[in-house]
């Protein structure tokens, strides 16, 4: 059992707005101070006696320029190795909204480097499980998410087509021993770090998100990102189970500060309610004399029971947003983490026993105490034995007579029958073997025996003599088949297209393994054209789709808004930083080709200097055969070198590719979002023609017809603010409406000085 306070951690957010006063103190070993300056406001004939002087303890406070990367090895890392060890762990993050929470747990999606907490704990899990070989580990993954004091699983499919209200909620229930369980969420597994980051990604485009006057994507909802571990050594019978908790809370505001209204106000206000039973629940624990805990008061305190309290080891970061308008708030945030961190849990190793395992043990002692009574009590079976149980015993007895073993012994079991029959069948051979005995020592069979005489030593050396030539014509043999063998494998592997969908797995393994031969030529070089083409089909995918499904209108209103878009620099520089990562791969591919080509070339001039020295010595003395030769030691030397080499140049292209699939998901996730906003843009522009329409129409007709040279003159080229007839087809009308309004758009830019 460990015994320990909860963590705390201070993290500021880099600011472009004037930043209040404070500064960071870490000249303590373990421990570093926040202090905050807040000046007071000069009043003529007021006494202000307010503090101007807030000081704030930590584990470590990390300043504006601190990187992703530091956070996970001061933060996140420790928690991770004890949850590989078998403890439960829990990170969190607490601030006010728009103060970097998600950015810390989850990431930012433009760069590489942003990523948060969970992708690199995935990748850092992974990459441990790979490492220890001493056991077998299994990952399972869930994603919960906590809007409006309602739970929904954010890797069900059904979440993208459906709406809110229409998904099944989670619910809480709770067994005897007083341990949650959550029904209705999913637990899948992920085999590998590219598994689960597809679930995180998937999690992340569900989740509730809205532009507030705080943060422009603000996140209406609390979402716990949870990782199962379960470690078992083989052929043992104790499993261990542990689980992390990555919980990224949304952040509390004032109402009177943002004014927000409408739906907002109603998600502020189950935000604010969820975080001060939180904060009721901090409080209650810190007092020593507490009975009860309000654990129940929401649905975010009853799932994270363990975390706060419990079994658990638990870390707490808190987000502060530093600016001048908001240090209230991050006082407010400080006081909240010296709380938490006045509460100590209690985590204790999650072992426990093998349930199949058991089974088997106790059907065994079952079977063992029921041939013991009935050994005890002297009950015989009425049914006889089988020929199959016969002929099993038989050999049985066979088998323990001519063990020369003192210590073997007979185990037929606790039956008295059986028992029986291999007491007769013993005395039945006994009297055969004398009866053999008797009648090979009668002097008919004594005179039908011929003389035998012992051996001449010249025969035994003649005969060794023959058996080493024969021993050498062998190996001969068998080294010319392995390597007809090995020619007629590569040319079945070079011919097989099946064979290079998957090389980099194939490739890694023999790299482990040192077999460099038992993969194809070219599984490198294939893998990264393989990955380059499927990376083009991706880079090309939207566009192709767009214009087969768009008309000409939607085309044309589309590229406008891409043109517009935002994020459209980031969107390039990723494809630019993708495309060098492909050539980089690829030039590392063909290298890797190359490094063990050479080692294939050097494996078999080795063996052709085996084969000709066995053949040699079938001709010459052993102690020839067994000289020293220096070009194969030489050979030795530099295939040893070649195989460093060759690690090394493929882990780096393993990093390689664990970069270009992030690199691949964030322009997934960028494409997502785009289709989004021009769905969003083209539902509002097209509403909005199809008003001005309306209020067209009702004006022509409430006016008096137009006489012909007025219906000649209307004949004439339309301009953009003129009404477009419909077709009848609804689809069709709102694609030339909303096409003539980008066109519309377009004109007024240009036309902008």
């Amino acid at each position: 059992m460990v015994k320990q306070a909860i963590r705390i951690f201070a993290r500021v957010k880099p600011s472009r707005k004037p930043a209040g006063i404070y500064s960071v103190s870490n000249e303590e070993e373990r421990a570093s101070s926040l202090e905050i300056l807040v000046p007071r406001d000069l009043a003529d004939g007021f006494v202000n006696n307010k503090r101007e002087s807030y000081k704030f303890r930590f584990q470590e406070t990390f300043d504006q320029d601190v990187k992703q990367d530091t956070i996970f090895e001061s933060i996140a890392k420790p928690v991770a190795e004890s949850v590989l060890t078998g403890y439960n762990g829990t990170i969190f993050a607490y601030g006010q909204t728009g103060s970097g929470k998600t950015f810390t747990i989850t990431g930012g999606a433009e760069r590489y480097s942003d990523r948060g907490i969970i992708p690199r704990t995935l990748s850092y899990m992974f990459e441990q499980f790979q490492k220890d070989s001493s056991k077998v580990y299994t990952a399972h993954v869930s994603y919960l998410e906590i809007y409006n004091e309602c739970g929904y699983d954010l890797l069900d499919p059904r979440h993208e087509a459906s709406k809110l209200e229409d998904l099944p909620k989670v619910t809480i229930m709770e067994d005897p021993d007083q341990n949650i369980h959550l029904k209705n969420l999913s637990l899948l597994q992920a085999s590998n770090e590219e598994e689960a980051l597809n679930l995180l990604f998937l999690g992340d485009t569900n989740r509730m998100i809205a532009e507030t006057p705080m943060n422009q994507a603000s996140t209406r909802s609390h979402c716990i990102f949870t990782i199962h571990v379960s470690s078992k050594e083989p052929g043992s019978a104790t499993v261990r189970r542990s689980k992390l908790h990555l919980v990224d809370l949304a952040g509390s505001e004032r109402v009177a500060k943002t004014g927000v209204g409408g739906q907002l106000l109603t998600e502020a206000k189950y935000i604010n309610l969820s975080l001060h039973y939180l904060e009721q629940v901090i409080i209650a624990l810190a007092e020593k004399n507490r009975s009860h805990i309000p654990y129940r008061n929401s649905m975010m305190t009853s799932v994270l029971r363990d975390s706060l309290g419990g079994n658990c080891m638990t870390t707490m970061i808190a987000t502060l947003s530093l600016d001048k308008r908001n240090i209230d708030e991050s006082i407010s945030t400080c006081r909240f983490a010296q709380r938490v961190a006045l509460i100590k849990n209690e985590a204790i190793l999650n072992e426990e026993t093998d349930p199949q395992l058991i089974i088997v043990r106790l059907r065994k002692e079952i079977q063992g105490l029921k041939g013991e009574l009935a050994l005890l009590t002297g009950e015989q079976r009425t049914e006889e034995l089988t020929e199959d149980e016969t002929l099993r015993l038989e050999e049985q007895v066979r088998g323990f007579l001519e063990d020369r073993d003192p210590e073997s012994s007979l185990d037929m079991g606790a039956d008295m029958r059986k028992i029986q029959y291999c007491f007769a069948f013993i005395k039945k051979l006994l009297h055969g073997k004398k009866e053999e005995e008797s009648r090979a020592s009668s002097p008919v069979n004594a005179a039908e025996r011929p003389s035998s005489s012992a051996p001449r030593p010249e025969e035994i050396k003649k005969l060794r003599d023959i058996l080493q030539q024969r021993d050498n014509e062998i190996n001969i043999l068998v080294s010319m088949l392995k390597k007809e063998k090995k020619k007629t494998q590569d040319a079945m592997f070079e011919m097989a297209p099946s064979r290079l969908n998957a090389p980099t797995r194939h490739s890694d393994s023999s790299a482990q393994s040192g077999s460099l031969d038992q993969s194809p030529k070219s599984s490198v070089s294939a893998a990264v054209e393989d990955q380059m083409g499927s990376q083009e089909w991706r880079s090309h995918s939207f566009p192709r789709k767009t214009g087969e499904e768009m008309s000409l209108g939607r085309q044309e209103a589309f590229e406008i808004f891409k043109r517009d878009y935002p994020d459209r620099v980031t969107i390039e520089d990723n494809k630019r930083l993708l495309k060098q990562r492909f050539a980089e791969a690829k030039s590392l591919g063909e290298e890797v080709n190359k490094v063990r080509s050479r080692i294939n070339q050097m494996k078999g001039d080795v063996e052709q200097r085996r084969i000709q020295r066995a053949a040699l010595g079938i001709f010459s003395s052993s102690d020839e055969q067994n000289q020293y030769d220096p070009v194969e030691e030489e050979l030795r030397e530099q295939m040893e070198e070649e195989k460093k080499r060759y690690k090394g140049l493929f882990s780096r292209l393993k990093n390689l590719k664990t970069e270009i699939e992030h690199l691949q998901l964030l322009l997934e996730k960028a494409k997502v979002k785009l289709q989004k906003d021009f769905e969003g843009w083209w539902v509002e522009e097209a509403a909005h023609l199809q008003a001005k329409q309306e209020v067209h129409k009702a004006r022509m007709a409430t006016s008096a017809p137009p006489s012909p040279q007025v219906h000649e003159q209307s004949r004439a080229p339309r301009m953009l603010d003129t009404p477009i007839p419909l077709t009848g087809d609804s689809q069709t009308d709102a694609d030339i409406l909303a096409f003539v309004r980008a066109r519309q758009n377009l004109l007024q830019r240009r036309g902008k000085p």
